[in-house]
């Protein structure tokens, strides 16, 4: 059986001032060497609330308030802190789950509401990025719980819009 998604995608270009909110924001959560030097950024509309977001390549996925790196720049996710997740969890996390902490094998540090990228302990590449739910001192002596609310992952409309583009 094979299901198709309809993604229908609306494409238009921030204003100036609206592309410096948009870096002014990523100003205090990313870090600076990642931010481009451009004057505009285009915008890739998913839905009213799910968009890609374009300097000189795909850099973000914006999904309500949060913008988080885009999982299509590996390169990228190396320089946020992430979590190693067990195999039992990928399949709930590429589905957009919650990463709970029976399902994670490794922290880096970081503090409750940064960005984190969840990786799959066989290949270490990111399947998804979410913000913290706690810090990862507190996290690591959880035996349950919920450690990373998930954003953008692998399968989501955001990704399957990017291989469309």
């Amino acid at each position: 059986m094979s299901i198709t998604i309809v993604i229908s995608l609306k494409i238009f270009v921030l204003s100036k001032s609206e592309t410096a909110k948009i870096f002014d924001r990523l100003t205090s959560a990313w870090p600076h060497d990642l931010i481009p030097k451009a004057k505009n950024i285009k915008v890739y509309e998913i839905e009213r609330d799910k968009w890609l977001l374009r300097a000189d390549k795909i850099i973000a996925a914006q999904v309500g308030g949060a913008i988080v790196p885009f999982l299509g720049e590996q390169e990228n996710l190396q320089r946020f802190p992430s979590v190693t997740i067990d195999k039992g969890a990928v399949k709930f996390v590429c589905n957009g789950a919650k990463v709970m902490r029976p399902g994670i094998v490794d922290f880096d540090s970081f503090k409750k509401g940064e960005i984190v990228a969840v990786r799959d302990q066989t290949h270490g590449r990111a399947l998804a990025v979410g913000l913290a739910l706690e810090d990862s001192e507190a996290a690591k002596a959880m035996v349950k719980g919920y450690i990373i609310d998930t954003v953008h992952y692998v399968s989501d409309k955001i990704w399957e819009a990017y291989k469309k583009i």
